[in-house]
C-alpha cells in the first residue's frame, strides 16, 4: 500500500472516530435534556418550547464557529437537534398558513421545525390561530402582517387570556432558506411568553372607542422611548365600535416595566387597552452567518 493510500485510510478513519464521538455526545445531550424535562415536570411547568432560548444557542454558535463549514448548516443541524427533542415534552406539531397559490409557508415551517415534525395545511391564517388555541398544533405559521392584508389575522389574539396565542418567532431564522417563494416571511404563533435576548423586536395591540390616528400614538411610543417599525390598524364598522392598532417596535417590551406604563400614561383616557402580542429575537442575519477562517496560530509577519 503506498503512503498516500495508507494517508487516506487513516484520515478516513479518524472520521469514523469523529462520527462515534459526535453520536455519544448527541445521546448525553438528549439525556441531559430528559433532565431538564424532569426537573420542568417537577415544578409545574407546561411550556415546551423556548424561543428565545433557541435564539441565544444560535447566536452564541455563530460568533464561536471558525472553519470552512457552512454556519448555516451548523444552524440547520441544531435546529434539527432541538426540534427532535421537543417531542420529549408531549405531542408537538406545526399548524401552517398555506392558500392554495402560496407553498413558500410550508417550506418555511419545515426549514424551522425539522423534517419529520407533523404538520398540517390551513388556507386561512384565522384557521391557524384557532388550530393553536385549541390545542390542535403546539404552533403555528402565519404570514407577516403587511399594509394592504385583507384578512388581518392578528386581531384574533388581542387577548389578555393566559391560552391565547402569541408571536414567538420570525422566519426565516437561517437566512434564506429553502421557501419557494425566496422573499416570503412568516411569525409563528404560541401561548408562551416573549423572553428578552438583547436583540428582540416586540408587538403591542391598542384598542381604543375611536380613530384617534396614528400619529398620536407614534407621539406616545416616543415619548415612552420606543422605536416603530411596523403599524397597521383594523377597524369593522359593523361591530361596536372599535379601532385596533397593531404596532411593531425595535427592542424588548415588558409588559409590568417603566416604559410600558410610560406608554399607557401617555395615551390616557384615549385608548380602551395596550395588549402585549409577543415578539421575537431578530433571525441571524448576513454578519451572522459570514464565514470566519480558522486562525493557523502562526504569529503574523509585520515585514516583507
Amino acid at each position: 500500500m503506498t503512503s498516500d493510500k495508507k494517508q487516506l485510510e487513516g484520515l478516513r478513519d479518524r472520521i469514523d472516530e469523529i462520527d462515534a464521538h459526535i453520536h455519544d455526545l448527541i445521546m448525553e445531550r438528549t439525556e441531559v435534556v430528559e433532565g431538564v424535562r424532569k426537573v420542568k415536570d417537577s415544578l409545574g411547568s407546561k411550556v415546551m418550547i423556548r424561543p428565545s432560548r433557541e435564539a441565544e444557542v444560535l447566536y452564541r454558535l455563530m460568533e464561536r464557529h471558525k472553519g470552512p463549514f457552512p454556519k448555516q448548516e451548523i444552524a440547520r443541524i441544531w435546529r434539527e437537534l432541538i426540534v427532535a427533542t421537543c417531542s420529549f415534552e408531549g405531542p408537538f406539531s406545526v399548524a401552517v398558513y398555506h392558500p392554495e397559490d402560496e407553498p413558500g409557508y410550508w417550506d418555511l415551517a419545515r426549514d424551522q421545525y425539522g423534517t419529520f415534525t407533523p404538520m398540517t395545511r390551513h388556507t386561512a391564517a384565522r384557521r391557524v390561530v384557532e388550530a393553536v388555541q385549541n390545542g390542535e398544533a403546539t404552533l403555528g405559521i402565519v404570514p407577516i402582517p403587511k399594509r394592504d392584508d385583507d384578512e388581518n389575522w392578528w386581531r384574533h389574539i388581542v387577548s389578555e387570556h393566559k391560552d391565547t396565542p402569541r408571536i414567538i418567532a420570525r422566519l426565516p431564522f437561517i437566512g434564506t432558506g429553502n421557501a419557494r417563494n425566496s422573499g416570503l416571511e412568516a411569525l409563528v404563533i404560541c401561548p408562551v411568553l416573549h423572553e428578552e435576548t438583547g436583540r428582540d423586536r416586540s408587538y403591542i395591540a391598542i384598542e381604543a372607542t375611536a380613530d384617534i390616528g396614528y400619529n398620536v400614538i407614534k407621539i406616545a411610543l416616543a415619548k415612552a422611548n420606543y422605536i416603530v417599525a411596523f403599524n397597521q390598524n383594523w377597524h369593522d364598522p359593523s361591530r361596536p365600535p372599535g379601532w385596533f392598532y397593531f404596532i411593531e417596535v425595535f427592542g424588548f417590551i415588558n409588559p409590568d416595566g417603566r416604559q410600558a406604563k410610560k406608554l399607557l400614561g401617555a395615551l390616557g383616557k384615549k385608548i380602551n387597552r395596550i395588549v402585549h402580542l409577543g415578539g421575537y429575537a431578530t433571525p441571524l442575519n448576513k454578519q451572522d452567518l459570514k464565514q470566519i477562517k480558522k486562525s493557523s496560530g502562526k504569529p503574523k509577519n509585520d515585514h516583507p
